[in-house]
């Protein structure tokens, strides 16, 4: 395999890079192209059939783009797609799921609130995750409207806030002492988070495992030896968004797909 073929990272829009972060910031030499299919997000409400048809159709994007390991990063997307494309494609895949086991294997008073879309607390294989730790109360709560506002830009916006009172109060009633943030777009919201709930409790998410994993990955598979590489990013609505995500040093392009 061409060790300089890029990483190819998707998402249903904008929250995955904040794993695109991670990964940039332990593969620096890697060259990455990210995907953003945000005129279909957010997955979290769509059926299951309706998830695996759209990661392919990302994968096929990335695929022509010669990626030599795909990165799913949506929660949704890998607990309800990432079986159907390992088996149809010969590609590597690293998914990201809620990080269940810190949280479970480390909390105090046993009990673990997790924030996620419907999509991924529905999914066959978040069940099984959980399954597995039956001694920890697991408090879930689907983060309606949340990746909507976050992907019209509206972070900081008094209805996010009001959003995540509703989510999170019930959580801090019930004596969680982790948070699982479930889904890719919500380490954006670290910051209107911590207002909100008490310092003793641990904020969680996955994104630093999954940019470990890719470089576990290619070990096997070959890093890329130039370093000179760009990222290169590509949205299907208005790149703004994720320019204003990303910074003013990255050209995001507008894309069909």
């Amino acid at each position: 395999m061409d060790n300089n073929k890029p990483i190819g990272v998707f998402d249903s829009g904008i929250g995955g890079t904040s794993i695109w972060k991670e990964i940039h910031n332990l593969l620096p030499n890697e060259k990455t192209i990210y995907l953003a299919d945000s005129k279909n997000a957010p997955y979290g409400e769509k059926s299951k059939e309706d998830i695996i048809r759209l990661s392919m159709k990302n994968t096929d994007f990335l695929l022509k783009m010669d990626c030599k390991l795909i990165v799913v990063a949506c929660n949704t997307a890998t607990t309800n797609a990432i079986r159907e494309l390992r088996a149809h494609y010969d590609i590597p895949f690293i998914g990201i799921e809620p990080a269940i086991k810190p949280a479970a294997t480390n909390s105090k008073t046993q009990i673990i609130g997790i924030l996620a879309t419907k999509g991924t607390l529905n999914s066959e294989l978040f069940h099984k995750t959980t399954e597995i730790y039956h001694h920890t109360k697991i408090i879930e709560q689907i983060g309606y409207g949340l990746v909507e506002l976050i992907e019209n830009g509206q972070i900081e916006s008094p209805e996010m806030n009001q959003l995540l009172h509703s989510y999170l109060e019930p959580m801090i009633e019930a004596n969680i002492d982790f948070l699982v943030l479930g889904c890719s777009h919500y380490p954006y919201l670290i910051p209107q988070i911590r207002k909100i709930i008490p310092n003793h409790i641990h904020i969680i998410d996955s994104g630093l495992a999954v940019a470990r994993q890719t470089q576990n990955v290619l070990t096997e598979i070959g890093f890329n030896t130039d370093n000179n590489n760009k990222p290169i990013f590509y949205t299907n609505t208005n790149p703004k968004v994720l320019e204003n995500i990303l910074g003013s040093k990255y050209i995001v392009q507008e894309k069909d797909f």
